[in-house]
């Protein structure tokens, strides 16, 4: 079995600052990584580098292509990678808003992918969003409904179906959670660990907090100043942190 997505050697400088240094590592499939580090640590600039975002100034990410295997992402034209975007991969943000067309229905919002791969029977694109809702837990009754009349909850559950539907292989997460109530996010959280279980995704979540990065990740990294200081399998870097930066941010989660 082949990397899903390979990092090599990646770095990304805003002027004289570098929010990225030498980052490297192998993403499988079905796999979950958890970057964490506090506000500043580079952890979304990294993030957004991954997914074709914001282009680096040194080093590679390769995705494993359906049908041309491991291709640098950068070396895709603009158009191959929105493709890419609409179809294999998925982007989650902290805020709804940003992921969502706040003018159109929830049923648009998650048709409007299925749409841009060529689907146009208005009956089949209006079932497979309404199966989508009843997935991700909202009523389908609500598809005509704008995401305006949604909770923060909902319309980040909107927003993950509305990723979902093409049923990516890849999906990158901007602190998926923050913002919400503990209980809404507690939900949240239970279906985002459903569903990569059920459908096989990988993903890439970025947060700062480690309660999510242990129920979602099989696999963390530690950032610090754009370094990563630590990983590897999440329950072991969190119940025997090595680096001291680490030690400090899981001590500083368990003090009353």
């Amino acid at each position: 079995m082949n990397a899903l997505l390979r990092v090599s050697n990646l770095a990304k400088n805003f002027g004289q600052r570098a929010a990225v240094k030498d980052v490297s590592f192998d993403l499988w499939p079905g796999e979950v990584l958890a970057v964490v580090g506090e506000s500043g640590s580079g952890k979304t600039t990294l993030l957004n580098c991954l997914s074709g975002r914001l282009a680096p100034d040194a080093g590679r990410v390769e995705f494993e292509t359906r049908h041309e295997g491991l291709r640098d992402i950068y070396a895709m034209s603009e158009a191959e990678r929105r493709m890419l975007a609409r179809t294999d991969w998925g982007y989650v943000h902290q805020s709804p808003e940003q992921g969502l067309r706040m003018d159109v229905s929830a049923g648009a919002n998650v048709g409007e992918r299925l749409m841009a791969l060529g689907a146009r029977h208005y009956g089949r694109i209006r079932d497979e969003a309404s199966q989508w809702l009843t997935r991700v837990e909202m009523d389908p009754q609500r598809i005509d409904e704008s995401p305006k009349a949604f909770s923060g909850g909902m319309r980040q559950r909107l927003q993950i179906a509305r990723n979902l539907v093409t049923r990516p292989r890849l999906v990158f997460m901007d602190e998926p959670t923050s913002g919400l109530d503990v209980s809404v996010q507690a939900r949240l959280l239970d279906l985002l660990r459903s569903l990569t279980r059920q459908l096989h995704l990988a993903a890439v979540i970025v947060t700062h907090d480690l309660a999510v990065a242990r129920l979602l990740a099989q696999r963390m990294q530690v950032m610090k100043e754009g370094c990563v200081v630590e990983s590897g399998l999440t329950d072991q870097v969190l119940d025997d942190p090595q680096h001291p930066y680490t030690q400090l941010l899981v001590s500083s989660v368990l003090q009353p």
